[in-house]
């Protein structure tokens, strides 16, 4: 995928989490981030939007950037919040993706902002489908391609990431294996060290767990949301990822 696809996905995803929201109410209790509610959902969507739009104007070398207060009221959150995204969306796709940016992990460059708001907005789409439907909430949501790249940039990125922060504990080889994709992606778990994603070893017969199902299922399960991903073998290895 490209940067322009990421644009139109993170355009696209907000969309329908908007509608979700809209439909839900804002006092909605929001299942899959226990202890908040659609409101809240919505603000911390338009917290990060903002903070991503303060990155692009932020040297790469500079200080870690604030995000914009966010208004109280419902109505005019909601506007404010659908506001922030097409400014964020338009300065992001009036730009090439090498453009020097700051950023918190990977390339100091839009790029790095167009994939991670284009899955960070998708997550929290999900998160008010079930606010808005329970668990009642379709498969197949989000496309093959798009799906992949999520699981891809969670395993190579966001853990690595969260490792900084909470060290790996726990020793063992995952296969995470999306096959409507045709990707499979195993994680090197080493205590204290950071985790290690590479192209699948001996066929794949000695992983120590096992995570399968499709591309969707797959994005749904690395976040933690409800997915019909099958997981199997040693769960303490899956438990035990470091979670953003």
């Amino acid at each position: 995928m490209d940067h322009a696809d990421f644009v139109q996905h993170m355009r696209t995803e907000y969309a329908a989490l908007r509608a979700a929201a809209v439909a839900a109410g804002p006092d909605a209790p929001v299942p899959t981030c226990p202890g908040w509610t659609v409101r809240d959902l919505v603000d911390h969507l338009g917290r990060t939007h903002s903070w991503a739009l303060r990155a692009l104007r932020t040297p790469p070398d500079g200080e870690r950037p604030a995000a914009d207060d966010r208004p109280a009221d419902w109505d005019e959150l909601l506007a404010w919040g659908e506001a922030t995204l097409a400014e964020l969306a338009d300065t992001l796709a009036g730009s090439p993706p090498d453009t020097p940016a700051w950023s918190f992990t990977g390339p100091r460059e839009y790029g790095f902002w167009s994939r991670r708001q284009a899955h960070e907005t998708a997550i929290h789409r999900l998160d008010a489908e079930h606010a808005r439907h329970g668990a009642d909430v379709p498969t197949l949501l989000f496309d093959v391609e798009f799906a992949a790249d999520g699981v891809d940039e969670y395993l190579t990125r966001m853990v690595v990431r969260a490792a900084e922060r909470r060290p790996v504990e726990v020793s063992g080889r995952v296969l995470f294996h999306a096959a409507d994709a045709g990707r499979a992606w195993e994680l090197r778990l080493t205590p204290g060290e950071p985790p290690r994603v590479g192209p699948v070893t001996d066929s794949g017969t000695d992983e120590d767990a096992t995570v399968a199902g499709t591309a969707d299922a797959l994005y749904r399960a690395v976040w933690g949301r409800p997915s019909g991903a099958i997981a199997s073998g040693d769960r303490s290895l899956l438990d035990g990822l470091p979670r953003p």
